[in-house]
């Protein structure tokens, strides 16, 4: 971090996006966008993913600017994203105390993408630029979930696999979270295939543009296999990371940082 990052950090003052949901009002839910930052090109905005090649020191900074603004008692447990399947359950059956206990090094991760948490204070946390963050929570909202939702996630079930996290039978609130657009994001045959071969495909999640290329909607696609498993009552899917400027989009610029999504249970309500 160099001099003129570091008189700016006490300026930093990030902004983000609240899911429009009928949570429980003990439920605090955010994405950040890019504004509000000392991170340098090509990474300028307030990116808090350490994987991407950005500056380590102003990438811990953005994370302690967050936990010093929203006063969490523990701390997240950041994953290893890897398109797939697993949810991390590390933030079940545990206390908030254990969590905030200071880490020595950087913070092991575990290959997953999902999130389920019942501890309060202590967010579920997910980094995207282009694929769609899912939030959960239940009606009591005793428990919280955050998904990362890819072509390959969506098409493998890991939305399906996060619900799972949830009691049986028990009513979900879901928000789609900033993503790509259908108009934006592109396609070949064998993604369409694979889809095809697992699922009844709805015509509007894949739109044919010609030469065995496609336009893929991953907000129809999420909502469709929400709402399949019939308790669950979807919101959002209206953001288009590709054509807004407040986000990071991967397809936009290949080299770039990540837009962190965040869910809790907040003891103060």
């Amino acid at each position: 971090m160099n001099a003129q990052q570091t008189r700016a950090v006490e300026e930093i003052v990030p902004e983000w996006i609240k899911p429009q949901w009928p949570a429980p009002a003990c439920i605090r839910a955010y994405v950040t966008t890019r504004a509000g930052s000392v991170n340098l090109p090509p990474y300028d905005g307030f990116n808090t993913a350490d994987h991407v090649g950005d500056e380590l020191n102003v990438v811990m900074n953005n994370r302690h600017i967050l936990q010093q603004y929203f006063g969490w008692t523990g701390q997240p447990c950041w994953l290893n994203q890897v398109h797939g399947t697993d949810v991390d359950e590390r933030l079940l059956g545990v206390t908030a105390e254990s969590l905030s206990r200071p880490r020595p090094g950087k913070t092991p991760k575990i290959d997953a993408d999902a999130c389920v948490s019942n501890v309060l204070n202590t967010p579920c946390a997910i980094h995207t630029a282009d694929c769609l963050p899912v939030f959960f929570t239940n009606e009591k909202g005793s428990r919280v979930a955050l998904a990362h939702a890819g072509w390959r996630g969506l098409l493998q079930g890991v939305l399906e696999n996060t619900l799972a996290c949830f009691e049986p039978g028990e009513f979900v609130y879901a928000w789609l979270g900033p993503a790509i657009s259908q108009e934006h994001f592109e396609v070949g045959e064998e993604v369409f295939q694979q889809f095809v071969s697992r699922d009844v495909v709805d015509e509007r999640a894949f739109a044919a543009v010609g030469n065995g290329k496609y336009l893929c909607d991953l907000y129809d696609i999420a909502r469709r296999r929400l709402e399949s498993v019939g308790r669950c009552a979807v919101y959002g899917g209206e953001y288009c990371t590709f054509s807004d400027p407040r986000f990071f989009s991967y397809r936009q610029e290949p080299v770039t940082g990540r837009l962190l999504s965040l869910i809790w249970i907040d003891s103060s309500q």
